[in-house]
């Protein structure tokens, strides 16, 4: 099964990806062209592109675990791009995932932050599904 891993921002959207037969964590690339909604275009292009199975979105909750004004736009961007993907999409607590990302290299090397955030995002989702 092939995953794609979310790390949703304001600006840019981090990308990382895994098959669950090799079990190994990449990172997948930045889109980040916010005009007109092409942001959820890409995503769903890049989705249909490479036969993606699962999506896996960082849900961006305050530090009490409550949901707040950015865990809606998360949600509702996931709502817009499950309208034209037919696929399950998953959420995962991120927070403090940029805070990781800086403090490792995720064992790839180039890897943005954006990207290592949706590594971590996509790991903690094995973690917590195997």
């Amino acid at each position: 099964m092939n995953i794609l891993g979310v790390d949703y921002g304001s600006k840019k959207i981090g990308l990382a990806w895994v098959d669950t037969a090799l079990k190994v964590v990449l990172p997948f690339g930045v889109v980040g062209d916010q005009r007109n909604g092409r942001l959820k275009d890409q995503v769903a292009e890049l989705i249909k592109k490479e036969k993606i199975d699962k999506l896996v979105v960082g849900l961006p909750l305050g530090l009490d675990g409550k949901e707040n004004d950015n865990t809606r736009r998360v949600r509702k961007f996931a709502d817009e791009l499950k309208k034209e993907i037919k696929i399950s999409v998953d959420f995962v607590d991120e927070r403090f995932t940029s805070v990781q990302a800086d403090r490792t290299d995720s064992g790839v090397v180039g890897a943005s932050r954006d990207e290592k955030s949706a590594m971590i995002i996509l790991e903690a989702y094995l973690a917590k599904s195997s």
